[in-house]
């Protein structure tokens, strides 16, 4: 069976990154920990993720080749506590969110073990462009 790829479509040219993009973006399915995207305003969204548990030092918050990663690890500070039982999960974690052109991260807030990142999105201003044409 042939694998098609948008490199198949002679007219679609330049679209290679936009399909290693949605790899990427398939391989990071991952659920923890869970998120919202909201959409706050017509160019403007917030990606919150339950970090309960997680501190501000906990957390950091890149932008990497166009995607947004945010990772967690809890640092075990208290290692002479004895647990009878265990159910709030501290294990380290990595959530990435792929970005489109235009989309820019701005603030990060943590409050009541939730993360708000609050992105925007810059829409460009179209372009015509006119090609002189040369005789030969």
């Amino acid at each position: 069976m042939t694998k098609l790829t948008l490199g198949s479509y002679p007219h679609m040219l330049g679209f290679e990154q936009l399909e290693r993009l949605l790899e990427r973006t398939a391989k990071s399915a991952e659920g923890y920990p869970p998120f919202n995207i909201e959409q706050t305003s017509e160019s403007s969204y917030r990606i919150t993720l339950a970090v309960a548990g997680f501190s501000d030092r906990d957390l950091s918050i890149t932008v990497e080749d166009r995607q947004l990663v945010i990772r967690g690890r809890q640092r075990d500070d208290q290692s002479d506590r004895v647990f009878l039982h265990r159910g709030i999960a501290s294990r380290q974690f990595q959530r990435s969110f792929v970005l489109a052109d235009g989309v820019e991260v701005g603030e990060a807030e943590i409050e009541n073990g939730l993360l708000h990142v609050d992105l925007t999105l810059s829409r460009p201003e179209t372009v015509v462009q006119t090609i002189a044409i040369r005789k030969g």
